[in-house]
C-alpha cells in the first residue's frame, strides 16, 4: 500500500514541504531514498525501537520511503515522526483518511517520546500558507507554532498520541496562545536601564543619536570606563519591535534552534559573540547551512567588545551585511539569503596597554598604538557613523545618589524621532537614516552654504573618504529629527563631525 505524508525542510529562514511516499510490497528490506543524511538514514533504529515500545509493530516486508522532491538535501532527524506515521499507514494500522491534512514534525526517543525540533515558527507558516488543516509537533515547540493564527496546531508528546488521533482513539484539541499576553506584555521588558549609568552624559547623548538613526557606533575607552555597561543598555532605548519585526526574528532564531522556550522574541536581540568566533559563526554558513550571529542579531543589537582582538577576517566578512543588510551563503549546489539589519555597536581600548596616550598608566609607544588600531581597516571603520571616546567616570559623579535619565524617557524621544524619518521614507524601502542612499540624501539632506563649508574643511583636512562625508550628513539629519528641526543646520553637522574621533585620531 502507498501513502503520503506531509513533512517540512528549512531552507535559508523558510520552510519548503516535502512530501513523504512510503510503499509497503512483498519481500524484506528498508529502502530510504531523496537525498537523506545521515540523521535520516539512522532514523530506521529510533522508529524500530519506539514502535515496539509503543506496543506497535513495523512491517516484517519491504518498505521503500522517498522523500520528494528528491533532488533536495534533506538533513536533520526531525522526520522520525512522520517516516514512522507513513509506516503505520501503509501498513493499515492507521487510519490514513485524514492524513494528508496534517503537516507533521518530530524526533523520536527510543521510547517513542517525542524531542522538540528547529524551525517550528516558519514550518507552520508555510504550513498556512499552502492551505493545510493543521501541523503535528512535539510539545515544546507547540507555543512557538500556535503564534501563526489560523492554523491547528497539535501537540503530542508521543508517537502513540499521533496514532490514536487519526484512529479516532483520542481528541487533539488545537494549542492556543495569547499574543497579547506573550508579546505586548513584554515587550519593553529590558533586564538593563540607563538610569544605572552615573556620569557619561556625551556618551549616552551619542547612543541616543544612533539608536535614533540606526548608527553603527563604536566606544573608545579605558577599561573600567563603562564601555560594555553602557553598550548593553543600547537596546532598552531601541523602538519596541513591531508584530511583524518580532516574527520575522523569531523565524531566524526558531531556524538556528536558539528560540528555547519561548513562543516569540519580544524584545530587540543583544548578541555579544566572543572574540575568538569564526568567520562562519558570525555570518553564517556550514555544510548545511546555518545563520550566524549576525543574523541573530537583526532587528537587535551585535555587539563586538574589544573589537581589535577579533581575527581581521572576521570583522572584514562584516563590510557586506553592514552595507546590504544580508548575508548571502552560496554553496555550488544552492544560495541561501539571510537578514541581516543589525545595529553594530563596538568597544575597544586606545592602545595595547589600555590606556590613552596622555594617562600615566600609558606604556604604549605611538607606533605601538597605531600597530593596534590597525588591526581595524579603514573600510570596515568608515562603516561605522559615531566613534566616540569614554572617558573614566570622575568620584564626584560617581558618588551622586542622584540616577541618571531612564530608557523609557530617552526611548520616547528615540521614537519620535524614527516616527519623523517614518514619514518621510514611507515611499521607499528605507526604515531610518542610517539607510539613506544616494537618493535619499539629494532628497531630504539639503545643507545650507555654513554647513557645507564646515564639511568642506573636515574633508581637506582629515582626508576623509566620500562614505565618511555621506554618513556625517547621516548622522547630521538624525541630530536634526531628535531636536525637531526641518532642516540640517550648521549646530548638526558640526556636533556630527565631533563623533568621529578615529578620523581625527586626537588621542593618538
Amino acid at each position: 500500500m502507498l501513502v503520503k505524508i506531509f513533512a517540512s525542510a528549512i531552507f535559508g529562514v523558510s520552510a519548503q514541504t516535502i512530501i513523504i511516499e512510503v510503499n509497503i510490497d512483498q519481500g524484506v528490506g528498508y529502502h530510504l531514498v531523496g537525498l537523506p543524511d545521515s540523521a535520516i538514514k539512522e532514523s530506521n533504529f529510533r522508529i524500530n525501537a519506539a514502535l515496539k515500545n509503543s506496543n506497535l509493530k513495523l512491517p516484517g516486508k519491504k518498505i521503500t520511503i522517498n522523500m520528494a522532491p528528491a533532488d533536495l538535501q534533506k538533513e536533520g532527524s526531525a522526520y522520525d515522526l512522520p517516516i514512522a506515521i507513513g509506516i503505520l499507514a501503509a501498513s493499515e494500522q492507521v487510519n490514513s483518511s485524514n492524513i494528508d491534512k496534517y503537516v507533521m514534525m518530530g524526533e523520536l526517543s527510543l521510547d517513542g517520546t517525542l524531542r522538540p525540533i528547529k524551525g517550528a515558527l516558519p514550518i507552520a507558516i508555510k504550513a498556512k500558507e499552502e492551505g493545510f488543516e493543521g501541523i503535528i509537533l512535539p510539545k515544546q515547540n507547540a507555543d512557538e507554532a500556535a503564534v501563526v493564527q489560523r492554523i491547528n496546531v497539535l501537540a503530542v508528546d508521543n508517537i502513540k498520541e499521533v496514532v490514536d488521533y487519526f484512529n479516532n482513539d483520542t481528541e487533539l484539541k488545537p494549542h492556543q496562545v495569547n499574543l497579547n499576553e506573550s508579546f505586548f506584555n513584554e515587550m519593553n521588558n529590558y533586564p538593563f536601564d540607563f538610569s544605572d549609568v552615573k556620569g557619561q552624559e556625551n556618551v549616552k547623548r551619542a547612543m541616543e543619536i544612533a539608536a535614533a538613526g540606526g548608527h553603527n557606533i563604536i566606544l573608545i575607552g579605558p577599561p573600567g570606563s563603562g564601555k560594555t555597561m553602557l553598550a548593553k543598555r543600547i537596546a532598552s532605548i531601541l523602538p519596541p519591535l513591531t508584530i511583524d519585526e518580532a516574527l520575522e526574528t523569531t523565524k531566524i532564531h526558531s531556524v538556528a534552534g536558539k528560540l528555547a522556550s519561548k513562543s516569540l522574541i519580544t524584545v530587540r536581540p543583544f548578541i555579544n559573540p566572543h572574540s575568538t568566533i569564526s568567520d562562519a559563526a558570525l555570518v553564517g554558513g556550514g555544510s548545511y547551512p546555518q545563520p550566524g550571529e549576525i543574523s541573530l542579531s537583526h532587528n537587535g543589537v551585535l555587539f563586538l567588545d574589544e573589537l581589535p582582538e577579533f581575527k581581521r577576517s572576521v570583522l572584514e566578512v562584516m563590510r557586506q551585511p553592514l552595507e546590504d543588510r544580508e548575508v548571502t551563503i552560496s554553496r555550488a549546489k544552492f544560495t541561501v539569503n539571510y537578514p541581516a539589519s543589525f545595529m553594530l555597536v563596538a568597544s575597544m581600548n586606545p592602545s595595547p596597554s589600555g590606556y590613552f596616550m596622555d594617562d600615566p598608566n600609558n606604556t604604549s609607544t605611538s607606533s605601538e598604538m597605531q600597530r593596534y588600531l590597525n588591526k581595524i581597516s579603514g573600510p570596515l571603520l568608515d562603516r561605522i557613523d559615531l566613534h566616540i571616546e569614554v572617558n573614566p567616570v570622575p568620584f564626584d559623579d560617581l558618588s551622586k545618589e542622584r540616577n541618571g535619565e531612564k530608557s523609557e524617557v530617552i526611548r520616547n524621544r528615540v521614537i519620535n524621532a524614527r516616527d519623523k524619518q517614518t514619514k518621510r521614507f514611507k515611499d521607499s524601502r528605507v526604515h531610518y537614516n542610517s539607510q539613506m542612499g544616494p537618493k535619499e540624501l539629494d532628497a531630504f539632506c539639503n545643507l545650507d552654504d555654513n554647513s557645507k563649508n564646515l564639511i568642506k574643511i573636515v574633508m581637506e583636512k582629515l582626508n576623509l573618504s566620500a562614505r565618511a562625508y555621506d554618513r556625517i550628513i547621516r548622522v547630521g539629519r538624525t541630530i536634526a529629527d531628535l531636536e525637531g528641526s526641518e532642516n540640517i543646520l550648521s549646530k548638526h553637522i558640526s556636533e556630527a563631525i565631533q563623533y568621529r574621533s578615529l578620523d581625527r585620531n586626537q588621542w593618538m
